[in-house]
């Protein structure tokens, strides 16, 4: 079974789009039309410097995944079985479903992303090894009410956002232990409750368009299932202030083909392979363990709480260090799941720091980075 999956923001880049614009002059002409700009001049030239500005990078993102995933069927891929986008992403699934469109669905989002770029005063960060439950508790001990939970991206990767004030408080608190807290490029607290005016008004924006059932399964970022047809339009628009929950959406979809005695693959459309990159990190983190691995679990401890506690964190990065080693030798290039860095390469074995952190010195960054935190290139 196959799944295409479609980028959100954070995978744009200047040059993106390259031949497509050249394949395709009519949806160009179209794209032209709809934002009043040049598409394939903002994608390759970027000479205002507004690709980075979410008004500009969601119709860009758009158009460069469709014409990516009409190129891969012209070329002769069969439909996959599901769709899948990540946040801004997700639209772009709903036209290759056939909601609607490709025209329909860059109005959509050109409106999307007007409404998302008037929304200031927000920031968002990445928490790396840290649970859903371990995040929610520090912010409500220190009072930060107003930070949320915005995407699930992998396991042991989750973004939190809400104003920026409150997010500079919330810094310090994962930087204890072997959390770890990036800052992200972002002009407002996007998926939280300071986008609930932008979703009301998108929400009667979407009702001035007539949107068809998928022909192809959806997943939805804000249920991690299917989109359902009666609820396409209210579920879209709630997706502006809601978690996207990518991380589930794929062990899902992983699921489901396992109990159909299949397993399912994952193709990104679109540029990048910052997806490709998450998916890799959930499989890993959600393989369930050797039949002795649980065995071991189960047993009595044989050593105070907090002894063992420290003791399996121990083991579990030892482990991790061990795999990284056997398989990676050192110069091996890898990429981050984190930053857009191109220039990462391994300048020594991985090895466990601080007594919890499986962690591995990078040359070009002239810094320590965790094994969760880079795949392979």
């Amino acid at each position: 079974m196959k799944t295409f999956v479609f980028p959100g923001q954070g995978s744009q880049a200047k040059g993106m789009g390259g031949e497509l614009f050249e394949r395709y002059p009519e949806r160009v002409r179209q794209a032209d039309a709809v934002l009043g700009y040049s598409i394939r001049q903002l994608c390759l030239d970027d000479p205002d410097d507004q690709l980075g500005r979410t008004q500009f990078t969601q119709p860009a993102l758009y158009v460069v995944n469709a014409l990516s995933y009409f190129a891969r069927i012209d070329d002769g891929a069969a439909p996959p079985d599901f769709l899948a986008g990540h946040s801004l992403g997700e639209f772009d699934a709903l036209m290759a479903a056939g909601c609607y469109d490709f025209e329909t669905g860059l109005k959509l989002v050109k409106k999307r992303g007007a409404l998302m770029g008037q929304v200031s005063g927000g920031a968002m960060a990445a928490v790396l090894n840290a649970s859903k439950e371990q995040i929610e508790a520090l912010l409500a001990e220190h009072g930060l009410d107003d930070v949320g939970l915005a995407n699930y991206n992998t396991p042991s990767q989750i973004v939190i956002s809400g104003p920026a004030e409150q997010l500079a408080k919330a810094e310090p608190l994962f930087r204890q232990g072997k959390m770890r807290f990036y800052p992200l490029n972002t002009s407002g607290a996007f998926h939280s409750k300071f986008m609930l005016p932008a979703r009301e008004k998108f929400a009667k924006y979407l009702k001035t368009f007539k949107l068809a059932a998928p022909k192809i399964p959806v997943i939805s970022n804000v249920t991690a299932r299917e989109y359902e047809a009666g609820e396409l339009a209210q579920t879209l628009s709630a997706q502006i202030a809601s978690t996207v929950r990518w991380s589930e959406s794929v062990q899902y979809l992983i699921e489901l083909a396992g109990e159909r005695g299949e397993e399912m693959t994952f193709e990104e459309i679109g540029h990048g392979d910052v997806l490709t990159r998450l998916v890799q990190t959930i499989k890993l983190q959600t393989r369930k363990p050797e039949p002795e691995a649980v065995q071991a679990a189960a047993a009595p401890p044989v050593a105070p709480a907090a002894a063992a506690a420290a003791e399996a964190v121990r083991g579990d990065a030892a482990g991790k260090v061990a795999a990284w080693n056997r398989a990676h030798p050192v110069g091996t290039r890898v990429r981050s799941l984190l930053i857009d860095r191109t220039d990462l390469e391994t300048r020594s074995e991985a090895l466990v720091l601080f007594g919890h952190r499986a962690a591995v010195y990078m040359k070009g960054y002239n810094g320590y980075f965790d094994l969760d935190e880079v795949v392979p290139a």
